[in-house]
C-alpha cells in the first residue's frame, strides 16, 4: 500500500470505530527523560512563545484549527517535543499550566479527528513517548474531565499506532512508530501483548535502516542522534517498570553512538552532513551521559560511510559513501570525499551543512544550495553536483560506487578514496588521497580526474573547495600558491598547492542553532585535459 493510500485508511470512519475501547484510568509508571531540551526554546515557553528554528508563535495566538505556522514548526508542536525544552528550565509548578493550556488546544482539535499530519504514525509515537515521560506537566490538573481526556487520547493513539506502525515510512518514522507501541505496552495498563508486538516490529525497522557498524541509513548526524534518543526513552520505560529491556536496544544505542561520536571533532560537536548542521559539543557529552555508554569513535565505518584520522591535536572526517537511497532522507547532500577538519576546538576546514537544521526564515534557494557539492570540501567537476539534484528536492544520478582504501602505520595515516559520480556525464573518476602526520601537523592531500570511458571533453573546469570556519582568517601569500590560515589563539596553518590556481572566496556556514554565519574559502581552479588532471595540496601548521 502506498503511503498517501495508507493515510486515506486511517482517516475512513472505520478505522476511527476501531479506535474505541476501554481507556485506562492511569499510567502504570511515568518514565523518566534522561535529554536536557533546549533552555532558550523552553526560556521562550516561559515567556509565552513557542520557538523552532528561529519560527516564533505566541501561545495566546495559536491556532491548531487554522495553522499559520510552517510544516517544521508543526512537527515540533504535534511531537510534544517542547515538553522536555519546557521542563529544562522550570519547575512543576511553573511549566504545568504552560503544558496543560497546550494540551487543552490540541485535544480540542485533535482527541477525536484522525487527521494528518497530527496523527501520523511517528507523530503519535513520538508523542506517547513525550506524554508518558512528561506525565507530570501534563496531568497535574485537578480536572477529572480533563485528565480522562488525556488518557482516553493515549489509550487512542496506542491503538491507531498498533495498526498503522508497520506501514509507517520505512526509517525514522517507522522506529517512532514501533516505539510509541513499545511504550504503550509498558505504561499502559494490559500492555503485555503489545509490547511483545512493538520489541517484534522495532527490531524489524532497526534492522532496515540501521546499519552493522551503528549508521543509520540517512547518513545524518541529526537523523543518527534522534535514533539514539529515541531508543534510549523506550530503555528508560523498561526502566520504569523494572524490567530488563531486551539486550538489542542497549546494543544499538552502543553502536549508534559510536557512529555518531566519529563525525565529531576536536570541540565535541559533531560535522555537517546530509542536511545537518553541527550538534554543539555538551549536547554529544550530555548525549553520552544520558545513554550511560562507553564508546570509542568508530574510526572505520564503512557502511556508515565515514572515514575518521587522528594525529595530535588533529581530527578530520571524510565522507567516504554515496549519498542516501533518496526514500530514506530528505534533503540528502552531494558531498561524495568532502572533509572537515580542526585543530584542537578549531574548525578550520568545514561543510556549509545545515540544509535541513537551517533557520526556517532562510529563503528556500539558500537552503537547497546548502545539499551541492558546491557547499562541501571536496573537487566539483564542471560547477556540477557528483550527484543530482533534481528541482523536487530529489537526489538523482551520481555517485553509485565508491572505494575506500585505509593504510595506518606508527608514521602517518592514509586514506584513498575514489567515486564514480562524473563518469557518465564527463568520463572522469574522482579519486582523492589524504595521509596525516602522527602528530597532526602536517596534512598532504591528492585530488586527481581519472579518465573512465570516452567522454573526455579537451577542457573541463574544476574547482576543489575548502571551506573556512568562522574564525579563521585566510590571506594569500606572495606568490599566489598558498594561503596562510590564522586562528584565533594565534596559531596558524598554511595551504600550499600544486597544479592549479588558488584564489579566496567568500562563503557561509549554519552553525549549531541554525544561523548562518559568513566565512570564507579557498578555492583551486583548473582544467582537466582529456588525460586527466592531478592537483596536489598541502596544509602544515606552521606555528
Amino acid at each position: 500500500m502506498s503511503a498517501s493510500l495508507h493515510r486515506l485508511a486511517w482517516r475512513s470512519p472505520v478505522h476511527s470505530l476501531r479506535l474505541k475501547g476501554r481507556h485506562p484510568l492511569k499510567l502504570v509508571a511515568v518514565a523518566d527523560d534522561p535529554f536536557l531540551g533546549d533552555i532558550t526554546r523552553g526560556r521562550a515557553l516561559l515567556g509565552g512563545a513557542l520557538v523552532w528554528r528561529g519560527e516564533t508563535h505566541p501561545i495566546a495566538d495559536l491556532s491548531l484549527a487554522k495553522p499559520k505556522f510552517s510544516a517544521e514548526f508543526g512537527e515540533y508542536l504535534h511531537s510534544f517535543q517542547w515538553l522536555r525544552d519546557l521542563s529544562s528550565v522550570a519547575t512543576r509548578a511553573e511549566a504545568a499550566p504552560i503544558a496543560e493550556a497546550l494540551m487543552r488546544e490540541w485535544l480540542a482539535v485533535h482527541e477525536k479527528v484522525v487527521t494528518d499530519p497530527a496523527w501520523r504514525p511517528d507523530q503519535w509515537g513520538r508523542r506517547i513517548l513525550f506524554w508518558t515521560a512528561h506525565a507530570p506537566l501534563i496531568l497535574s490538573s485537578t480536572d477529572l474531565v480533563y485528565r480522562s481526556q488525556v488518557l482516553n487520547a493515549l489509550a487512542r493513539g496506542a491503538r491507531h499506532l498498533e495498526r498503522t506502525a508497520g506501514k509507517a515510512p520505512m526509517g525514522m518514522q517507522r522506529m517512532a512508530a514501533w516505539s510509541g507501541v513499545m511504550v504503550a505496552g509498558l505504561l499502559l495498563p494490559g500492555g503485555d501483548s503489545r509490547l511483545a508486538v512493538g520489541e517484534a516490529g522495532l527490531r524489524r525497522a532497526i534492522g532496515a535502516w540501521v546499519s552493522d557498524d551503528g549508521g543509520t541509513a540517512a547518513r545524518s548526524p541529526t537523523r543518527q542522534a534522534e535514533a539514539i534518543t529515541l531508543l534510549t526513552l523506550v530503555r528508560g520505560a523498561y526502566a520504569a517498570r523494572r524490567i530488563e529491556p531486551p539486550e538489542f536496544l542497549t546494543v544499538r544505542i552502543e553502536a549508534m553512538l559510536a557512529a555518531l561520536t566519529a563525525l565529531c571533532m576536536g570541540d565535541g560537536g559533531t560535522s555537517s552532513w546530509q542536511g545537518a548542521g553541527p550538534i554543539a559539543g555538551d549536547t554529544i557529552a550530555q548525549m553520552i551521559d544520558a545513554t550511560g555508554a562507553r564508546i570509542r569513535p568508530l574510526r572505520n565505518a564503512r557502511d556508515w560511510g565515514y572515514q575518521r584520522i587522528e594525529g595530535g591535536n588533529s581530527v578530520l572526517v571524510l565522507d567516504a559513501a554515496p549519498p542516501p537511497v533518496a526514500r530514506m532522507v530528505e534533503g540528502g547532500c552531494a558531498s561524495t570525499l568532502a572533509f572537515e577538519l580542526s585543530d584542537g576546538p578549531h574548525r578550520l576546514i568545514v561543510n556549509c551543512g545545515g540544509a535541513r537544521t537551517a533557520e526556517v526564515a532562510l529563503p528556500r534557494d539558500l537552503t537547497e544550495g546548502l545539499r551541492t557539492s558546491a557547499a562541501h570540501s571536496t573537487l566539483i567537476l564542471a560547477d556540477s553536483n557528483s550527484t543530482a539534484i533534481h528541482p523536487d528536492g530529489a537526489l538523482g544520478k551520481g555517485v553509485t560506487e565508491v572505494s575506500v582504501n585505509r593504510h595506518d602505520s606508527a608514521e602517518m595515516q592514509r586514506i584513498e578514496a575514489s567515486h564514480d559520480g562524473y563518469a557518465r556525464r564527463f568520463g572522469f573518476l574522482h579519486r582523492r588521497q589524504i595521509i596525516m602526520s602522527r602528530d597532526g601537523s602536517d596534512i598532504r592531500g591528492e585530488d586527481s580526474l581519472i579518465p573512465a570511458g570516452k567522454r573526455q571533453k579537451p577542457a573541463t573546469p574544476f574547482a576543489i573547495r575548502f571551506h573556512l570556519g568562522v574564525h579563521v582568517d585566510a590571506s594569500p601569500t606572495a606568490d599566489g600558491l598558498a594561503a596562510l590560515l590564522r586562528l584565533t589563539d594565534g596559531s596558524a596553518w598554511q595551504l600550499r598547492c600544486k597544479g592549479a590556481v588558488l584564489g579566496i572566496e567568500e562563503s557561509l556556514w549554519v552553525d549549531a542553532k541554525g544561523g548562518p554565519r559568513l566565512t570564507g574559502q579557498i578555492v583551486l581552479s583548473g582544467e582537466a585535459g582529456a588525460s586527466g588532471a592531478t592537483v596536489t595540496w598541502l596544509l602544515r601548521r606552521s606555528r
